[in-house]
């Protein structure tokens, strides 16, 4: 029987996996075969114990021996066997097999699919808690070609059991949303967790593609999987494509730059090129191993307590243009963020930020959640090999520039910042450019809303270009608006 649970708005019937297997055996037309590499072969059991699996499992395989993998799949460059180029690697090859074994001619109506995954489950010592790739190939026309859904996720269960179970469970609400919710990309989103609660499993990035998911855009999915609490962050680079985190932060130096970006200018480009300089030159920092990021927390992203997505968007589209990749976070604080960088690196990690973004970390009510207070928050920040590299601030009246040297925190605090000061984790960028101390994103968002002239200068060759020509920010609403009047 369907559970019902109170959504968000509305009470939802939500069919239990059995059902959801069943519905899927019994219906004729939907045809492939399930390839499962390194936790038992635990989605494909669901439609085994479903009943009338016949109909529906062309074949189930699971080639948990390296040598037979190889054979199958061919070789990796990398020598890994739990990475998506694995998974599409598999998908590819067992759908070119339903297509070779089985007549059209006798199947005209049959809709192929393939699902495979390829995953790690935790280890003896339970330091490393495992994670997978898992994806679906499959038509909804027969005479059309083929959508692919691919997905990474992170086990967050301590027990291999457990984590076999929840990625059965996560199996077939992918096959069921493949087939069922594929018109409705959000809501299948949503449904990868039936059964499954928050604490079980993060789901860190997911692609759509094909011909019933043209109109998708992959960043917004990825904005999705934070927005629904799936995971913490979600990173993309110049070409648009979601990349999974893990990937790319892997034992790198790490040099991140928060802002609202919105739009991007001269300002935010000076200070992610002049901390760079110093960045690549410290002592333990490889410049061949650097990753730079543009973070965008969560909270930036919000507009009268929702988030407004094509704000995001006119956001990404800018700093993709320039040529960075860009991390999206649910971190707030800044320890937050550095906690989630140590996860994959324990390189020296760098933070680009203004004068007041470093005053906000000195205020105390940022950290009344924890139990340690901001002792406990600067220990998990500050103690990490981290540096703050400061740019600073120009009064609008006195014309008076803030450093590190004269900046003014909480007397409470003022002790606290001079340790940190005077141990070298706060370094002022002083080859600023100062004629540019003046550019602020939000006057300049302003100067667009009121149709003003002037705002093209403030911003990094081709922005203000690409805002025009894109409508960005509500451009061409004031433009339609200014020649009526």
């Amino acid at each position: 029987m369907p559970e019902t649970i109170k959504g968000d708005k509305e009470f939802e019937q939500i069919p239990s996996i059995k059902s959801k297997s069943l519905r899927i055996n019994l219906n004729e037309n939907i045809y492939g075969t399930f390839a499962e590499i390194g936790a038992g072969q635990e989605t494909v059991r669901n439609f085994f114990r479903a009943g009338g699996a016949s109909g529906t499992i062309a074949k189930a395989m699971s080639a948990y021996d390296k040598d037979f993998s190889d054979a199958i799949y061919g070789v990796e460059d990398d020598g890994r066997y739990v990475t998506e180029a694995r998974l599409k690697k598999m998908l590819f090859h067992e759908m070119q097999l339903m297509e070779d074994r089985i007549s059209r001619e006798k199947h005209p109506s049959k809709l192929f699919f393939a699902y495979a995954n390829t995953v790690a489950t935790i280890d003896f010592a339970k330091k490393f808690k495992g994670h997978g790739w898992v994806g679906i190939k499959f038509q909804m026309d027969p005479n059309e070609d083929y959508n692919e859904i691919i997905l990474h996720a992170r086990f967050l269960e301590n027990d291999a059991k457990l984590q076999q179970i929840t990625l059965g469970t996560l199996g077939v609400n992918l096959i069921y949303g493949a087939y069922y919710k594929h018109d409705e990309p959000r809501k299948l989103l949503r449904y990868l967790y039936d059964h499954i609660d928050k604490d079980q499993i993060e789901i860190d990035m997911i692609n759509f593609s094909g011909p019933r998911f043209e109109k998708v855009d992959n960043r917004l999915m990825s904005l999705q999987l934070i927005k629904n609490g799936m995971t913490e962050a979600v990173m993309f680079g110049p070409d648009g494509n979601n990349m999974l985190p893990a990937a790319v932060l892997y034992k790198k130096n790490i040099l991140a730059l928060r802002g609202s970006f919105r739009p991007v200018t001269k300002v935010n480009i000076d200070m992610y090129e002049r901390s760079y300089d110093i960045f690549v030159h410290e002592n333990k920092v490889d410049k061949e191993n650097t990753i730079c990021l543009f973070e965008i927390t969560l909270s930036n992203l919000r507009a009268e307590g929702e988030i407004d997505e094509e704000d995001f968007m006119d956001r990404a589209r800018l700093l993709c243009s320039l040529g960075h990749t860009v991390l999206i976070s649910n971190f707030q604080e800044y320890y937050k963020l550095v906690e989630y960088f140590s996860r994959y690196t324990k390189a020296r990690m760098g933070l680009t930020m203004g004068v007041n973004n470093l005053i906000d970390i000195f205020d105390e009510k940022y950290y009344r959640h924890l139990s340690g207070g901001i002792l406990e928050a600067f220990g998990k920040l500050f103690f990490k090999d981290l540096k703050v590299y400061l740019y600073p601030m120009q009064d609008v009246v006195t014309n008076e520039i803030t450093t590190s040297e004269n900046l003014k925190v909480h007397p409470r605090m003022k002790e606290l910042y001079k340790f940190f000061k005077y141990n070298g984790k706060v370094v002022d960028i002083e080859d600023y450019n100062p004629d540019i101390l003046n550019i602020f994103s939000r006057e300049v968002l302003q100067m667009i809303s009121d149709g003003n002239d002037g705002w093209e200068v403030m911003l990094p060759p081709g922005v203000s270009k690409i805002i025009k020509e894109k409508n960005l920010f509500g451009h061409q609403a004031i433009r339609q608006e200014a020649t009526k009047q």
